[in-house]
């Protein structure tokens, strides 16, 4: 069963497919959750979230990191029935010593949600899943951008 799983290109939810250069990465900067959706998505791609940068393939440097919260409209009793999301960061990505390899880039994500007053609580739970998704998208956003820079410079 596992030797037809693998040979139909099956694999894991949220893993990439991590080219041999890049199985040790290290992240300089950034908040805990977004270093945690690193540290998880490294870790499903069979790759290795270094704590230094002794030995990195690459060395991603995030910068500028900012999450806004904004309302998008109010009831008519005053209470904020839409909210947007924004997350943005800048990045550069670097070998282990300190050459760039890119230039600063940004990542920028928004999202929506309805604020139904009367379930406040689930509401706060779903914006803290908005807030994960968000953080899995721009480490997705990255390290593709990682792995093609890699994949460029290995030819």
């Amino acid at each position: 069963m596992a030797l037809l799983l693998s040979a139909c290109g099956y694999h894991l939810r949220g893993a990439f497919q991590l080219p041999e250069n890049m199985k040790k990465v290290y992240v300089e900067g950034g908040s805990e959750p977004l270093r945690e959706q690193f540290r998880q998505i490294i870790k499903a791609s069979s790759a290795q979230l270094g704590s230094s940068r002794e030995g990195a393939a690459i060395v991603i440097k995030i910068f500028n990191e900012d999450f806004n919260r904004r309302v998008l409209s109010l009831s008519t009793r005053g209470k904020s029935n839409e909210f947007e999301l924004v997350y943005r960061l800048d990045y550069e990505l670097a070998n282990a010593r300190d050459t760039l390899l890119t230039e600063r880039q940004s990542v920028e994500i928004s999202r929506e949600y309805y604020n139904d007053q009367q379930f406040v609580i689930a509401k706060d739970n779903e914006e803290a899943t908005i807030r994960t998704e968000m953080y899995q998208q721009a480490v997705h956003a990255i390290v593709n951008r990682a792995r093609v820079v890699l994949e460029a410079n290995a030819k």
